[in-house]
């Protein structure tokens, strides 16, 4: 399991909602992927759950991938919520 602490900052270009590119991202890994913000935890595969934090500029999460690619996924997922990539 590997486990990091981001702050988000997404791109200013975006078109789309970032919770579901996030969503579309996680969904390409079998690792287990979960994002922390507070005290809630949910599945970042499930836009349900992902609707039901915030991600605001400048909000800290935590990302924790467990898995077969979860080097790749945790990079992916950090990169998105970081601004690096959209």
């Amino acid at each position: 399991m590997i486990t990091r602490t981001v702050n988000v900052k997404f791109p200013k270009n975006l078109s789309a909602s970032p919770v579901a590119l996030l969503v579309q991202k996680a969904s390409r890994y079998d690792s287990i992927i979960y994002i922390e913000s507070g005290e809630r935890k949910v599945n970042a595969k499930s836009i349900m759950g992902m609707m039901s934090i915030t991600l605001d500029e400048g909000d800290e999460l935590m990302i924790k991938c467990d898995g077969s690619d979860e080097g790749d996924a945790i990079d992916t997922v950090e990169k998105f919520l970081t601004g690096a990539e959209a």
